[in-house]
């Protein structure tokens, strides 16, 4: 017979401790999958907010160019996290894909309503990016946390794209926004996209 451990001896040799730690280990990777299907969510919903956005602009080709890129970067990271959710034997939520299309529609009918819709639309983006960012970065502390490298480096190789975005709105939000002052002030120019 082995000697009790000090963690046996402080739970009364409980024998249901490990049962415990399964349990717990399992919770962890419950989570994990859980808030990859909100990561796909999530990119679903930056998709159509990012099409909505870059169909509207006219008048901000730089901005619009940028968008058009993270557009194609987006389906790709959805396609990063399809395999990853096919990898790990677990479906993306309808729901949650429902439901973040749903929001990215009505931000971006929400967003044709204001007179500033691009300086708005660029703040907009430049939060979703830094959620985006805390996303992955939760998602890759999760996945080493259960042992799933693979997992963490397809979401550190996604969080460079979001970080470049969100550096890229930062740098160019003060440019955007004289733009739009300088057409809203000149008469006959379309200042809001």
């Amino acid at each position: 017979m082995q000697p009790a451990s000090r963690m046996d001896t402080a739970c009364g040799a409980n024998p249901n401790l490990r049962l415990t730690e399964k349990i717990m280990a399992t919770t962890a990777n419950e989570h994990l999958n859980d808030w990859l299907r909100d990561a796909h969510a999530m990119e679903q919903q930056a998709e159509t907010m990012l099409t909505a956005q870059a169909e509207r602009l006219e008048h901000y080709p730089e901005l619009r160019a940028r968008i058009v890129q993270h557009i194609e970067e987006t389906r790709g990271q959805q396609s990063i996290l399809a395999g990853i959710l096919t990898r790990r034997g677990i479906e993306n939520s309808v729901l949650k894909d429902l439901g973040g299309k749903l929001a990215a529609f009505g931000q971006g009918v929400g967003g044709m309503m204001t007179s500033d819709e691009v300086v708005k639309g660029a703040m907009a983006g430049y939060v979703f990016e830094n959620l985006e960012i805390a996303s992955y970065t939760s998602l890759i502390g999760a996945a080493n946390a259960v042992g799933d490298t693979a997992t963490a480096t397809a979401c550190e190789q996604i969080l460079v794209q979001e970080k470049a975005m969100a550096a890229w709105l930062l740098e160019h939000l003060p440019q955007i926004t004289a733009a739009f002052l300088v057409r809203s002030e000149t008469p006959g120019l379309d200042a809001k996209v």
